[in-house]
């Protein structure tokens, strides 16, 4: 096997290429490292008509309980190149493969004073994840500083780059998100600032940062990790009870502003706030606003701690499903189902799944 062939192997465990350490087994699985054994990879399931569901760091990702058919290609192109950018004074380009650990590439670039992604410190999984679902934390969403986006293009069967206004993205979305059968991110650039501030947009950092630190990258990174540790969002190791998770399991639902104006007035009428800016109800703009789904589901009556089985909420935030070891996806899906439809009778308002249920065509 030559150096451009990715070993493939049959029947392999996914649950370890997980965070949540769930799902069945891969009929087929390859490691890639390198942009020709992606095509060779691609090109194997072609010959074979077999499906092909693409992983990164599975931070993300659910696994069915009766696994993958076909072929799992797991990414793992790693390398980081800074330029400056041509004609922009003080903005780096930075290149990450998408094999890329994302918290590795975030202390990098804080180390080196770049500015743009010290908010989103402490996100675990891979570089090539980002973009896919425009990931986001503390006023930051991840589309603010992306440049361009290298794809294998799958329709096309050619390497591709995509700028970021061909990208689509929106709120936890984008064009990748949307076409997961065409696309497969191998890098990403990002444009940073040199030496720019760190951003302090997000209330809960600024009250953080108010206790006498100065906005610098490294005091805001310090400061969003502190924030993510004390709710059991940074994988740190076996102690952690909560350490079997993909993060946020429900997107922060977005609402007209009349609904939410509705949802104010009944959180008030039920005494579950005593005023109206405790609901919290953010406006996005364009007659929208966007709630908050650990809100919602404890005004719902799912607290932090519950237990179904192997699988719960996480002690430290009710955003966050976690499985304790022994369960599986369908336990998981299921106590997902039951929050879903309690926050919805409660509050008629629908939560949306984040991490991506795989199947062929898709990854994350």
């Amino acid at each position: 096997m030559g150096p451009d062939q990715p070993e493939i192997r049959r029947d392999v465990a996914l649950s370890p290429y997980t965070t949540m350490e769930l799902g069945g087994a891969a009929e087929h699985l390859c490691l890639v490292t390198s942009r020709d054994q992606l095509r060779a990879a691609l090109a194997w399931a072609a010959e074979r008509g077999e499906p092909v569901t693409c992983l990164g760091g599975g931070s993300n990702v659910l696994v069915p309980d009766a696994g993958l058919p076909g072929l799992t290609i797991v990414l793992r192109l790693r390398g980081i190149a800074y330029e400056a950018a041509p004609g922009r004074s003080g903005l780096v380009l930075v290149k990450a493969q998408a094999g890329e650990p994302f918290e590795g590439l975030v202390a990098a670039t804080v180390g080196r004073e770049l500015a743009g992604l010290e908010c989103l410190s402490g996100i675990p999984g891979l570089v090539g994840a980002t973009p896919i679902q425009n990931v986001g934390a503390y006023g930051r969403e991840v589309s603010e500083v992306i440049h361009s986006i290298d794809v294998f293009d799958r329709e096309r069967n050619e390497f591709d780059t995509l700028g970021s206004d061909r990208c689509g993205f929106g709120y936890r979305d984008s064009r990748l998100k949307r076409d997961p059968h065409r696309f497969v991110v191998v890098a990403v650039t990002y444009a940073l600032t040199q030496g720019g501030a760190g951003l302090i947009r997000y209330p809960e950092l600024a009250e953080r940062l108010a206790c006498g630190s100065e906005a610098t990258l490294a005091n805001v990174r310090a400061a969003v990790l502190s924030l993510r540790r004390a709710k059991s969002m940074v994988i740190e190791g076996v102690s952690d009870e909560n350490r079997r998770s993909v993060g946020s399991f429900f997107v922060n639902p977005v609402i007209s502003a009349e609904r939410a104006e509705a949802l104010v007035r009944q959180a008030l009428v039920e005494g579950l706030v005593e005023r109206e800016t405790d609901v919290p109800c953010f406006g996005i703009g364009a007659g929208r606003c966007k709630l908050s789904a650990a809100w919602l589901i404890e005004r719902a009556g799912f607290q932090r701690g519950l237990r179904r089985g192997a699988v719960g909420i996480s002690s430290r935030h009710t955003l966050a499903l976690v499985h304790h070891g022994g369960g599986t996806t369908g336990e998981l899906l299921a106590l997902a189902e039951v929050i879903r439809v309690g926050v919805r009778r409660r509050f008629g308002v629908e939560l949306q799944r984040e991490p991506t249920l795989l199947g062929p065509g898709t990854g994350a």
